[in-house]
C-alpha cells in the first residue's frame, strides 16, 4: 500500500499498481522513497482525492476480473474533468507534477475543447486572461502567425503601399494601349 500526503495534511492510500500509473511516485518507490507517507506538495487534498480516484479507476484489473468497459471509463473521466475551472487546472498541475500522462492529456484536451471554436475574445473572457499587448503587438502577431489563419494574412504598410503603386502602374499601362488602339 502507497500513501499519498496532500499539502494539506490529508493521507490517501492506494495499491502500488495504481500508484504506479505515475512515474513520479514509481521513481520514488525504485529509489526507497516510499517507506513513509509521500509528500505532494502544492496538491490539496481536494484535488488529490480525485487524481487517487482517477489512478484506481485507471488501474489494469487483474486477469477474470470484471473489467470497466470502455463507455464506463469514459464517462467517469468525463465527470472527472467536470469541475469548476480553477480545480481543473489544479488537475492539470497535479498530473503534471505526478507525471500521469494520460490524466494529464484528459485534463489539457477539456481546457482545449473549452476554448473550441471561440474568438480570442470569448476565450479572454472565458479563462479571465487580460490582454497586455498593444494594438501595434496585436497585429505584428497576427502577421507572423497568418498561415494559422483561414483568412488572407494581414499586409504591412509597405507591401500595401507597394501593391497600390503596382496597381496604379497596370492601370496606367492599360490606359496608354487602350488610347493607342483608339489612334490606330
Amino acid at each position: 500500500m502507497i500513501v499519498l500526503r496532500s499539502s494539506d495534511g490529508e493521507t490517501f492510500e492506494l495499491e502500488e499498481t495504481a500508484a504506479l500509473q505515475s512515474e513520479t511516485i514509481k521513481h520514488m518507490i525504485e529509489d526507497g522513497c516510499a517507506g513513509s507517507a509521500i509528500p505532494t506538495p502544492n496538491i490539496t487534498g481536494k484535488i488529490l482525492s480525485k487524481v487517487v480516484e482517477y489512478l484506481n479507476k485507471h488501474v489494469e484489473t487483474p486477469k477474470g476480473a470484471t473489467k470497466v468497459t470502455a463507455e464506463d471509463l469514459k464517462a467517469f473521466d468525463a465527470k472527472l474533468v467536470d469541475v469548476e475551472q480553477a480545480d481543473l487546472f489544479a488537475i492539470i498541475l497535479a498530473a503534471n507534477y505526478l507525471n500521469i500522462k494520460a490524466l494529464l492529456k484528459l485534463a489539457c484536451q477539456t481546457v482545449a475543447d473549452m476554448a473550441r471554436g471561440k474568438t480570442v475574445q470569448q476565450i479572454r473572457d472565458h479563462f479571465n486572461i487580460k490582454n497586455d499587448l498593444t494594438p501595434e503587438e496585436e497585429e505584428k502577431i497576427r502577421f507572423e502567425n497568418a498561415w494559422a489563419f483561414d483568412h488572407e494574412p494581414p499586409q504591412d504598410k509597405q507591401t500595401q503601399d507597394e501593391q497600390t503603386q503596382d496597381e496604379q502602374t497596370q492601370d496606367e499601362q492599360t490606359q496608354d494601349e487602350q488610347t493607342q488602339d483608339e489612334q490606330a
